[in-house]
């Protein structure tokens, strides 16, 4: 199932890029059902929290009618950032599924180590490199037409 929720965020994150966004996508998932979707959209939104995990928090959050969110997955293209990392604790993901790694800003294994901290009072369980590559690639692309 989550090579099918990661090609909807893949789709979501295709459409982030079609609006000049880097292209980020994020579903939210509860009992093998997408409850919520998110892709990038500081730049067209005026908002530097509209990242794609955070719109699809908060299309989640809707959906149930609370601000919390347990026994849910969030499953995204590219690994959070600090800000991602923390909302996936405060709406109390139970699981967190990324695609590819982000070298400088991801906040759960790359850069930092956001979900580890032993003060935290909420453990998310992560999984990495489901569809990896296609990830990057939609990445690389985005960023090597943006060069040009």
């Amino acid at each position: 199932m989550s090579e099918e929720w990661m090609q909807v965020a893949l789709a979501l994150a295709g459409e982030a890029g079609r609006h000049d966004e880097v292209p980020v996508g994020a579903v939210v998932v509860r009992e093998n059902r997408i409850i919520g979707r998110g892709f990038n959209q500081p730049i067209s939104g005026h908002d530097p929290t509209a990242h794609a995990e955070i719109m699809a928090l908060r299309d989640a959050a809707q959906t149930l009618g609370n601000y919390r969110l347990p026994g849910c997955t969030l499953v995204v293209t590219v690994e959070p950032c600090t800000m991602c990392a923390g909302a996936l604790v405060h709406a109390r993901i139970e699981r967190l599924i990324f695609g590819a790694r982000e070298p400088r800003a991801g906040a759960v294994c790359s850069s930092f180590r956001v979900l580890d901290n032993p003060g935290l009072n909420h453990k998310v369980t992560v999984s990495e490199g489901v569809l990896e590559k296609e990830c990057k690639a939609l990445m690389s692309a985005f960023f090597r037409e943006r060069r040009k």
